[in-house]
């Protein structure tokens, strides 16, 4: 799965069936998932170990049979744990364009699933018509996609006709409209040196401030979490191009290769050699 861009433009599956499902293990290049927010809505099941999931900021573990429903816009990510997870990435308003059946319901959902984005438990209504969702899009049987549908209507029908949403308890819409500033300056000046100050000023607050929300959102001090995410994406890069080791550095903002191959130690265990050989 390629998390490289914090909010994520990419088209999902096809015209007429734009869903696309992600399998992750520890061999994916991208195996922890850096926070980032699309416009698509996303499914995640945990099949094997533990996943902690971050959702606007509110920190939830999942375990085996646990999904999660992430609405567009939503900041996500997460830090896997000895852990196999999925993921459903989906248009829902092309998935239902068209559709024969419109009803009042329908429209008060799409309007508003804010309180329903959330972790669903293992066993629960919603975690067994996300499991049958994924079942049909992995062993893709003929007709797959008629049953996905099916199943998507069904999943809907069931958050349309609750009367206890999952309200997910996000943080305020102004820290995480701060965040997402935060995150898609970080992303843009990966290459660059970044200053704790002109992070704030993204932000918009004072240096202290800012250390507290961000650490409050994310679990991490923002220079923290910026050497983590120029190492994911280093490792990213590791995978999947062949340029070398000294231009990746470069390219994730390590102008000294000493300290990067201490920073990539750190975080991952190995060096940046021994992890593209291993995952090679």
């Amino acid at each position: 799965m390629n998390y490289s861009n914090l909010y994520e433009s990419k088209k999902r599956g096809t015209f007429d069936f734009p869903i696309e499902l992600y399998y992750v293990d520890s061999l994916t290049p991208r195996y922890e998932m850096p926070l980032h927010w699309h416009l698509e809505y996303e499914l995640i099941t945990v099949l094997r170990g533990s996943f902690e999931l971050s959702l606007d900021g509110k920190k939830t573990v999942m375990y085996p049979g646990d999904c999660a429903f992430i609405n567009g816009g939503v900041v996500h990510g997460g830090i896997p744990d000895d852990c196999i997870y999925e993921c459903l990435v989906f248009d829902l308003q092309a998935f239902l364009h068209n559709m024969p059946v419109r009803s009042k319901s329908l429209a008060a959902f799409l309007s508003d699933t804010s309180g329903i984005t959330g972790v669903y438990k293992s066993g629960s209504v919603t975690a067994q018509t996300v499991d049958k969702i994924f079942d049909s899009m992995e062993c893709e049987r003929r007709g797959y996609e008629l049953v996905t549908v099916g199943l998507m209507w069904q999943l809907l029908g069931e958050f349309a006709s609750s009367s206890a949403q999952n309200v997910s308890g996000t943080k305020s819409t102004d820290q995480i409209s701060r965040l997402k500033n935060v995150l898609s300056f970080i992303h843009k000046n990966i290459d660059r040196h970044i200053s704790l100050d002109e992070l704030a000023e993204t932000a918009g607050m004072s240096p202290k401030y800012f250390c507290r929300v961000f650490k409050d959102l994310t679990g991490k001090r923002p220079i923290e979490y910026l050497n983590y995410y120029r190492i994911e994406s280093a490792c990213e890069m590791l995978t999947l191009t062949d340029e070398s080791v000294t231009e990746i550095a470069m390219n994730c903002g390590f102008d000294d290769m000493s300290y990067f191959s201490k920073t990539f130690a750190r975080y991952k265990g190995l060096s940046p050699n021994k992890f593209r050989k291993q995952n090679n």
